[in-house]
C-alpha cells in the first residue's frame, strides 16, 4: 500500500461489508474516510461534477453493490482520473471493463478475466506494483523511440534535400541510404532491452512538448551536419566525383544517429545511466562497421583517409554528447514539467 502511494497512486476500497467492518479494515490498511454507499446515494447532488468531488473525497465505500462499483469508476473518470479496478467475480466485470486498467486477481472467474486488461497470476495484490512499473518502463521506451524517430527523420530528410539544393547532386547513394536505415534500425530494436527508470508519478500521453524537443534536436543536428559537409566540401575536395562524398555523408549521418540514440535514451545527461549490454554492443558494432566502410570502402562508397573518418566520428560525438545533450536535458526537464501527471486511482474490494 505504501509503495503504491509512493508511485503516486491513490487507493480506494470498495467492499460489501458493513460500515464498522469496513472501517476496521481501512484502519489496518492505512486508509482514512470510509462512507456507506447508500448514504452517498441519499445525499443531495447538484451536478455531475459535485458527485465526482464527493467520490474523490473519500478513501472507500462500504455496503457496496456491484452496480455501485461501476458508478464509482464512472464518477472518477468524469473528474478526469485514470482509474484502475481490481475484482474477481462475475459482478465485477462491468466495472473492470469500464476502468482504463481492469485487473482480475488470481483465482478470478473467467468472466472477470475476460473483462479485465490484466490478470494477476499470484495471490494478493503485490503484483500490481510490478504491473505499474512495467507499464511506466514501456512508456519511457516509447518516448525514447518517438524523440529519436522525429529528430533523426528531420536530420536525414533535411540533410539530403538541403545538400542537394546546395551542391546540385545527391550526396548519398542508394546503397549508403539502405545501409544507414538497416544499421540504425538494428540499434533501435535494441532499445527495447535498454535500462529505464520508471517514473515515480503517473504519466500522460500528452507528448506534444517532447515532440517539440525532438524537433529542436533534429534541426540542431541538421545544421551541424550541413556545417560538417560544407567543411569537407571545401577542404577535402569531396566534389571530385570519386565516391568519397557519398562515403563522407554516410558516415556523418550514421555517427550523428548513433550518438543521438545514446543521448535521447536518457532524460538527464547521457551518462546518468548505463545502456543495456545489447544496446551498447549494437552501437559499438555499428560504429565499427561504419569506420570499416569509411576506411576500406564498399562498392560505390569509396575509401576515405582515416583522418577524415576520425574527424567525422569525433565531430558528431563531441557535439551530440556535448552541447546537444546539455540542451536536451534542459528542454526535456521543462517539457516534462508542462506535461504534468495524471492521477491514477486503483480501487479494490
Amino acid at each position: 500500500m505504501d509503495e503504491l502511494r509512493l508511485l503516486g497512486i491513490q487507493v480506494k476500497m470498495l467492499t460489501g461489508d458493513a460500515l464498522p467492518v469496513a472501517r476496521a479494515i481501512a484502519e489496518a490498511l492505512g486508509l482514512g474516510v470510509i462512507v456507506r454507499v447508500p448514504d452517498l446515494h441519499a445525499a443531495p447532488s447538484k451536478t455531475v461534477a459535485h458527485e465526482a468531488d464527493v467520490t474523490e473525497g473519500v478513501d472507500g465505500f462500504a455496503e457496496v453493490f456491484p452496480e455501485d462499483k461501476f458508478l464509482v469508476v464512472k464518477r472518477l473518470q468524469s473528474a478526469g482520473h485514470v482509474v484502475g479496478m481490481t475484482g474477481d467475480g462475475v459482478n465485477d466485470a462491468p466495472a473492470l471493463r469500464q476502468a482504463e486498467v481492469g485487473i482480475a486477481v488470481s483465482g478470478a472467474s473467467d468472466v472477470a478475466k475476460g473483462a479485465a486488461s490484466a490478470v494477476l497470476t499470484h495471490d494478493g495484490l503485490v503484483n500490481i506494483i510490478d504491473l505499474v512499473k512495467s507499464g511506466r518502463a514501456i512508456y519511457q521506451r516509447v518516448l525514447t523511440w518517438i524523440v529519436n524517430k522525429v529528430s533523426r527523420t528531420i536530420l536525414k530528410a533535411g540533410f539530403v534535400v538541403l545538400a542537394f539544393l546546395a551542391t546540385g547532386q545527391f550526396v548519398i547513394s542508394a546503397l549508403g541510404m539502405v545501409l544507414l536505415v538497416f544499421m540504425t534500425d538494428f540499434v533501435k530494436i535494441a532499445l527495447a532491452t535498454d535500462h529505464v527508470r520508471p517514473s515515480q508519478q503517473p504519466e500522460t500521453w500528452n507528448i506534444g512538448p517532447l515532440v517539440r524537443v525532438a524537433v529542436v534536436l533534429g534541426l540542431l543536428m541538421l545544421a551541424e551536419a550541413l556545417a560538417l559537409l560544407a567543411y569537407g566540401w571545401h577542404h577535402f575536395a569531396l566534389n571530385d566525383g570519386g565516391g568519397r562524398l557519398q562515403t563522407f555523408t554516410f558516415q556523418a549521418l550514421l555517427f550523428f544517429a548513433l550518438f543521438s540514440i545514446i543521448s535521447v535514451r536518457e532524460r538527464q545527461a547521457f551518462w546518468a545511466s548505463r545502456p543495456s549490454m545489447l544496446l551498447g554492443s549494437a552501437v559499438v558494432v555499428d560504429a565499427a562497421f561504419g569506420m570499416f566502410i569509411g576506411i576500406f570502402g564498399l562498392a560505390e562508397l569509396r575509401p576515405l583517409p582515416i583522418a577524415q573518418s576520425l574527424l567525422v566520428f569525433g565531430y558528431a560525438g563531441a557535439l551530440v554528447l556535448g552541447p546537444n545533450d546539455l540542451l536536451k536535458a534542459y528542454l526535456t526537464g521543462r517539457a516534462l514539467k508542462k506535461v504534468g501527471a495524471a492521477t491514477l486511482r486503483v480501487t479494490g474490494r
